[in-house]
């Protein structure tokens, strides 16, 4: 065997040694600037916007519940769509 032989995956290993220690040390920078980059491109919702969604989402299951199924009795159906339609 020649030292050429031996040297090209001794310099894989190394490297990714290397690549794999950086990656440990500066996790936490790396962690902090992929949620910059996340809430840059996605921001999240304010308290507000997550109530309303969770209500709208609420009011549509209600509904789906009340149209979807026929075997309710009619009162009941009712009874739902008129919850489903309540602030």
């Amino acid at each position: 065997m020649s030292i050429i032989s031996i040297a090209s995956p001794l310099q894989a290993v190394l490297g990714f040694s290397l690549l794999a220690t950086v990656a440990i040390v500066f996790k936490p920078l790396l962690t902090g600037a992929f949620r910059a980059l996340k809430m840059a491109i996605k921001p999240s919702l304010n308290k507000e916007q997550r109530l309303a969604r969770a209500y709208y989402r609420n009011a549509m299951t209600l509904h789906a519940m009340s149209s979807s199924n026929e075997a309710l009795p009619p009162n009941l159906a009712a009874e739902l769509r008129a919850l489903s339609g309540r602030n």
